[in-house]
């Protein structure tokens, strides 16, 4: 299975593929609205206003298991994404990201990039994966990982 084999549910419910993002470079976040990292939204949305015309998409995947910090349901989520950070970079159904019910895509980007000591287990909410445009998956940063000290490596690979 390649990483645009993945099928997906945007945040409005409709289902997709991962294909849709082929030749995009992508910046793919588990997020959570009531986290201590949730600030770094506008982040992510300034690398998208900045990017985007050169092919890059973030991608964010809501998810509710680190801390109980996203009990929202998807209509809520997209409501508070928008009006708090102007976020307008494609917003998913809420996942899991570990466990027997992670979401393929992230068994698939766990398995491609570890992290520390090769451990899979995301740790925490804004975990961020850096996928090139041929679906490599080339960087995972940590949640602490504020997404203006990725830019550099993103502008790199664009």
């Amino acid at each position: 299975m390649s990483l645009y084999d993945i099928d997906l549910v945007t945040i409005d419910g409709k289902r997709q593929k991962m294909d849709v993002y082929r030749g995009k470079t992508l910046l793919i976040v588990n997020v959570a609205s009531e986290c201590g990292f949730t600030p770094q939204y506008a982040g992510l949305q300034a690398l998208y206003d900045k990017f985007k015309d050169q092919g890059f998409v973030v991608l964010g995947f809501p998810c509710n298991q680190f801390g109980h910090q996203e009990p929202k349901g998807e209509a809520e989520i997209e409501h508070f994404c928008s009006r708090n950070y102007g976020v307008t970079f494609p917003m998913f159904a809420k996942i899991d990201v570990n466990g027997g019910n992670a979401h393929p895509l992230y068994q698939y980007l766990k398995a491609e990039k570890p992290g520390i000591f090769g451990t899979e287990a995301i740790k925490w909410n804004f975990t961020k994966f850096l996928v090139g445009s041929d679906g490599t998956v080339l960087e995972r940063y940590a949640p602490s990982d504020k997404p203006e000290a990725i830019e550099a490596d993103l502008a790199a690979r664009l």
